[in-house]
């Protein structure tokens, strides 16, 4: 994703509503389920989000673009990263957006989800899964679709894809509407992401934070303001539940069934 796409920047989604009518019980009596993930597999998130997540142990979901030379180059570290305790997710192989929605100018011709047949865009999506099995062992996976695009050549690809993955972000059934959402920061100062967090403070709320880079890269925050973030969320553990996406998704469903 070039640094270009500033659709994205600032804006809060609230995911698609789902069929619960009871707020969700999250682990250890916390009141906020926290899901921090990385987008596009940047170099700054090896160098910057990593290190700091591991201060306190936190576990995250990073979103891979297979395609991005950093995968290749730095595959090893990928690696250690999905060791540790990370989760590794799907951004699909090669980032496909639609081109036809307003400051697209950035996207390429053949990476346009607007050209992509739905066969094409399933089959990037299935392809990307093999590849991320073959980096990490892993059979479980959950899913963003890049710039939060569904639709290629018209068609919803995600509903295509769906049953693949154990979660899609912007999708999180079993979750009330007014109880999720999608955040994607961009150069905002610590404070501005601790305030977020605190004015969406309720029980059974799951707030997904989505990254690029951290201290450099594109629609990027500063580290400092990334590393006060997970102190206040670590400083106040017994309200804040921060978890791999998949990890949550896993325990929402959970719960459904009991």
């Amino acid at each position: 994703m070039r640094a270009s796409n500033l659709l994205l920047i600032g804006i809060v989604f609230m995911l698609q509503p789902a069929i619960a009518e009871e707020s969700v019980r999250w682990p250890d009596g916390a009141k906020v389920a926290i899901s921090l993930s990385y987008d596009d597999a940047l170099g700054s998130q090896l160098d910057n989000a990593v290190p700091a997540l591991r201060q306190h142990d936190f576990k995250a979901s990073f979103y891979l673009t297979l395609a991005n030379p950093t995968v290749m180059e730095r595959l090893s570290e990928w690696r250690d990263v999905a060791a540790s305790g990370h989760e590794l997710g799907n951004h699909t192989i090669y980032h496909p957006c639609r081109g036809s929605l307003p400051d697209r100018d950035w996207v390429n011709a053949d990476l346009d989800l607007d050209n992509y047949s739905l066969t094409k865009a399933h089959d990037e999506v299935i392809m990307a899964n093999t590849i991320l099995h073959m980096i990490d062992g892993r059979h479980e996976r959950t899913f963003t679709p890049p710039c939060a695009d569904q639709l290629a050549g018209g068609e919803n690809y995600v509903d295509a894809v769906e049953s693949q993955f154990i979660g899609v972000k912007t999708r999180d059934k079993g979750m009330a509407k007014e109880s999720s959402f999608l955040h994607f920061p961009s150069e905002v100062s610590g404070e501005e992401l601790i305030r977020y967090v605190r004015d969406h403070t309720r029980d059974g709320v799951l707030l997904n934070i989505l990254f690029h880079g951290i201290g450099g890269d594109h629609l990027s925050v500063s580290a400092e303001a990334h590393a006060e973030l997970l102190q206040f969320l670590a400083d106040n553990g017994e309200v804040y539940w921060v978890d791999t996406y998949i990890n949550i998704m896993r325990h929402v469903s959970k719960q459904a069934r009991d």
